[in-house]
C-alpha cells in the first residue's frame, strides 16, 4: 500500500474521498452510536420519572376527591341535625340527590343496616361512603364509579399509559385498560408494598411499572408504561437520530461530490490554458464554471490569467480607439478653424470695407451713406461679438461654470431685441406672434437673448425659399413655451437626436451652401437648461422644423 502511494500521486478527487472517510464518516458513525446510547439512557430516566409523576398526580386527585366527598357528607350530616322526623330527613336527601347527580343513593341507616350496602360491588360501578351521625345512625352515600374515574383522570386523557386504581384487591377505576396489561401489572406487584411513596418495579427494561400504596384512604395506584409509549419515546427518537445521521452523511457526500466535480473541471481548464500558452496560443481564455463551490483562489487565478492574456489585445483596442479619437479631434479642429475663420472673415471684411470707405478723402460721403455704413459696421461688430461669446461659453457649459443674473423679463422685449440682432441677409420674413404678449419669464437677459438670436438665425439659414420664420408661444402649466418654426424637410428621428451635439449639422444641400460652426444648438441647450428651462426639437410634415423653448413664468 505504501509503495503504491509512493509511486503514484493521488488525484484531488481520490484524496478528498480518503479525507471524508477518515475525517467525516468514521467520526460521525462513532458519534451517532454514542448519542443514541445517551439518548436511550435519558429516555429511560424520563419514562421512569413520568410514571412516578403520574402516580403522584392520581394520588393527589384521589385525595382531592375523597376530601371533597367527606366535606360534602359532613355538610349534609350537619344539616340533618336540624330535622326532627325521618320523613323530613329523606326529603332533604332527595333534594341533594336531585342537585348532585353523581349520588345514586343517600340514606340514614342504623349500624346494623350497613352490611346491606356491601352488596354494591365494584363490578356494578358503585362505591359506598358512610358518615356517623350524632344520634348513633350513619349517613350512607352510594356514588357512581364512572364519575370517580372522570375526576381522577381528567388531566391524563391524552396519556397512553395504563393506570389502575385499586381498593384492596378490587379495581375501582382505570384508563387505557387491557386485560393482559392489568394481569401483568398485578402479577409483578411485590408481596409487601411500601406505603405513601411511589415505587418502581417490574422486570421489563424500557417499560417501567410504578405503584403507590396509600394508607388513607386504603388505595393502590398502579402506572404501567405500555409498549406504545416505549416505542414512541425511545424507538422513535432512536430512529430519528439514525435517520438524521444518514441524511447528514448523504448531504456531506453530495456537497463534497459537487465541490469535487466543479473543482476538477476548473483545474482542468487551468491545465488546458497553461498548455495552450506554452504552445504559443496567447489568445486562449479560461472559462471557469463558477458557482458557490468554486474557491476564491481558482477564480483569482483564472481572472489574472485572462487579464494577462487580454492585456495585449486590450492595448491594441485602446490604441485603435485613441487613433480614431485623435482623427475626430483633428477633423473637429480643422472643421472649426475652417468654419470659424470663414464666419469671422465675413463680418471682418464688411467692417474693414465700410471703415476704409469712411476714411477715404478723395470722395465725399453724404450723411445718409455715412450713417448706413456705421450701422453696418455696428451690426457686423455685434455679430462678431456674438460668435466670440458663443465660442467662449462652450467651456463654461461643459464645466457647469455658468453664472446668471436671473430676473423677470418680458418675453416680447427679448424676442424683439433678438430679431434686431440676427443676421438676415436674405431678408427672410419673420412672423412675430409674441410682440403683443406681456408675459414675463425668469431668465438672464443677455443669455436668453443669445439663445433666441441663435435659434432665429438657424431658422433663417435653413428654411426653404421665401417661406417665413414663425415665432409663437403658448402656456403649459408654470412654463412659457416659445416656438421657432421654419419650413424644412422632415429630419429623421435618429438624426434629430444628434443635433444638440457639438459640430453637428444636417447633411444636405442647404448645409453645403450655408456656412456654420455646428455649435448653435449645443450652446442653446446648455444655456436654457442652466437657467432652469428645457428645449425640444420637432420635425414633421406639419411644422417642418420646430424648436420649442420651455422657460419658467415669473410669479
Amino acid at each position: 500500500m505504501v509503495q503504491f502511494f509512493s509511486k503514484r500521486r493521488l488525484k484531488i478527487a481520490e484524496q478528498i474521498i480518503i479525507v471524508i472517510f477518515f475525517a467525516v464518516l468514521i467520526p460521525m458513525t462513532v458519534s451517532g452510536v454514542i448519542i443514541n446510547n445517551i439518548n436511550q439512557q435519558s429516555n429511560r430516566a424520563q419514562l421512569r420519572s413520568a410514571a412516578v409523576m403520574i402516580a403522584k398526580i392520581v394520588s393527589e386527585e384521589i385525595d382531592v376527591f375523597t376530601n371533597s366527598i367527606n366535606n360534602e357528607l359532613s355538610q349534609i350530616a350537619a344539616t340533618l341535625e336540624y330535622y326532627n322526623s325521618p320523613e323530613q330527613e329523606q326529603q332533604y336527601l332527595d333534594t341533594v340527590m336531585k342537585n348532585l347527580s353523581f349520588y345514586k343513593e343517600l340514606a340514614v341507616v342504623k349500624q346494623s343496616e350497613l352490611p346491606r350496602y356491601e352488596v354494591y360491588s365494584i363490578q356494578d360501578d358503585y362505591a359506598v361512603f358512610d358518615k356517623p351521625l350524632k344520634n348513633g345512625k350513619y349517613l350512607v352515600a352510594v356514588l357512581d364509579v364512572n364519575n370517580l374515574q372522570e375526576n381522577l383522570f381528567k388531566t391524563l386523557t391524552n396519556d397512553k399509559r395504563q393506570i389502575y386504581v385499586l381498593v384492596g384487591k378490587d379495581l375501582i377505576a382505570s384508563i387505557n385498560y387491557t386485560e393482559d396489561g392489568y394481569k401483568n401489572s398485578i402479577k409483578q406487584l411485590p408481596e409487601k408494598l411500601q406505603e405513601n411513596e411511589p415505587v418502581i418495579y417490574g422486570d421489563t427494561k424500557n417499560q417501567p411499572l410504578v405503584y403507590l400504596k396509600k394508607t388513607e384512604p386504603d388505595v393502590t395506584v398502579i402506572v404501567n408504561t405500555t409498549e406504545y409509549v416505549t416505542k414512541h419515546t425511545i424507538d422513535y427518537n432512536r430512529d430519528k437520530i439514525i435517520l438524521s445521521i444518514i441524511i447528514t452523511m448523504l448531504t456531506v457526500f453530495f456537497v463534497v461530490g459537487l465541490y469535487t466535480y466543479y473543482l476538477y473541471i476548473n483545474i482542468r481548464q487551468l491545465f488546458k490554458a497553461i498548455i495552450a500558452i506554452s504552445k504559443g496560443n496567447y489568445e486562449r481564455r479560461i472559462r471557469l464554471l463558477t458557482n458557490i463551490f468554486t474557491p476564491f483562489e481558482i477564480v483569482f487565478l483564472g481572472n489574472e490569467f485572462n487579464r494577462m492574456v487580454n492585456q495585449i489585445h486590450k492595448s491594441y483596442i485602446q490604441l485603435k480607439k485613441k487613433n480614431k479619437e485623435l482623427k475626430q479631434v483633428n477633423e473637429f479642429r480643422s472643421n472649426m478653424i475652417d468654419t470659424v475663420s470663414h464666419e469671422f472673415r465675413t463680418p471682418l471684411t464688411s467692417i474693414q470695407g465700410y471703415t476704409s470707405r469712411l476714411l477715404r478723402q478723395d470722395i465725399e460721403i453724404d450723411e445718409e451713406t455715412r450713417i448706413k455704413s456705421l450701422k453696418t459696421i455696428k451690426r457686423q461688430a455685434e455679430r462678431l461679438k456674438r460668435m466670440i461669446e458663443d465660442l467662449l461659453v462652450i467651456p463654461d457649459i461643459e464645466g457647469a461654470r455658468l453664472n446668471f443674473n436671473m430676473q423677470n423679463i418680458p418675453i416680447n422685449s427679448v424676442i424683439e431685441s433678438a430679431i434686431m440682432l440676427v443676421k438676415n441677409d436674405s431678408r427672410k420674413e419673420i412672423v412675430n406672434n409674441i410682440k403683443d404678449s406681456v408675459i414675463e419669464i425668469v431668465a438672464d437677459s443677455d443669455r436668453i437673448e443669445q439663445v433666441f438670436v441663435n435659434l432665429i438665425e438657424n431658422a433663417i439659414k435653413y428654411s426653404k425659399g421665401d417661406t417665413p420664420v414663425i415665432l409663437d408661444y403658448e402656456i403649459q402649466e408654470e412654463y412659457l413655451v416659445v416656438s421657432v418654426k421654419n419650413d424644412y424637410d422632415v429630419i429623421p428621428r435618429e438624426k434629430l437626436k444628434t443635433l444638440f451635439d457639438k459640430f453637428t449639422r444636417v447633411d444636405d444641400s442647404t448645409t453645403r451652401t450655408t456656412r456654420g460652426t455646428g455649435l448653435g444648438l449645443f450652446i442653446v441647450k446648455g444655456l436654457v437648461e442652466a437657467m432652469g428651462g428645457e428645449i425640444r426639437l420637432y420635425s414633421n410634415e406639419e411644422c417642418g422644423f420646430c424648436v420649442k423653448v420651455f422657460m419658467p413664468i415669473a410669479a
